[in-house]
């Protein structure tokens, strides 16, 4: 790293030098890009989606196949150690969305023959809960819990007003996870 540094302020010019270093200093930035993501050091949605950015760009064949097992598995550890939870919560301080909306995207990502067109275990829950209405269930279910009311039964109306903010804040959300990815992370 300070070598790189010492080559830009020395401001010599060796455009030659730098070519077999490039080489060498990608293939070393990617093998540390891996292997964050084989230790799960990275295992936040921002740096887990600039990740796939360099590993979708790669030029290199090679480096292409080395990131496939590693991005898959680091994804399914995001999903599976809760931070997607974690995450969606932190998105949704005033009415927080409930773990079994998430659990169940999940079990039906893992039930779905469809969910092999993506490594990306967090994309497949996350489009789960918005293309199949799993927000506006879970927020009806919610809405009408005894625990949200101090122990009493809401009125219908009651019960409508809460699910709407529930729906409007969790969908904004998950509208703003979905937002990390210009290009669906698909194969196909």
């Amino acid at each position: 790293m300070s070598s790189s540094r010492s080559g830009r302020s020395g401001g010599s010019g060796h455009h030659g030098s730098r070519g077999g270093k490039k080489g060498r200093s990608s293939q070393s930035s990617t093998q540390q890009l891996i292997e964050s993501l084989q230790t799960h050091r990275v295992n936040v949605l921002t740096e887990l989606c600039r990740i796939e950015r360099v590993a979708a760009s790669c030029d290199n064949e090679e480096n292409s196949r080395a990131f496939q097992g590693p991005m898959t598995s680091a994804w399914d550890y995001y999903v599976n150690s809760n931070q997607l939870l974690t995450e969606l919560r932190g998105l949704t301080p005033n009415y927080p969305i409930v773990s079994e909306l998430v659990n169940e995207a999940h079990r039906l990502v893992r039930n779905d023959p469809e969910s092999n067109r993506s490594w990306n275990l967090a994309w497949l829950c996350l489009t789960k809960i918005q293309d199949n209405g799993l927000i506006s269930v879970y927020a009806t279910s919610e809405s009408w819990r005894k625990e949200m009311w101090g122990g009493r039964d809401p009125s219908q109306e009651e019960a409508d007003q809460l699910a709407q903010c529930f729906e409007y804040e969790w969908a904004q959300a998950v509208a703003n996870m979905l937002r990390h990815w210009s290009v669906a992370p698909t194969w196909y």
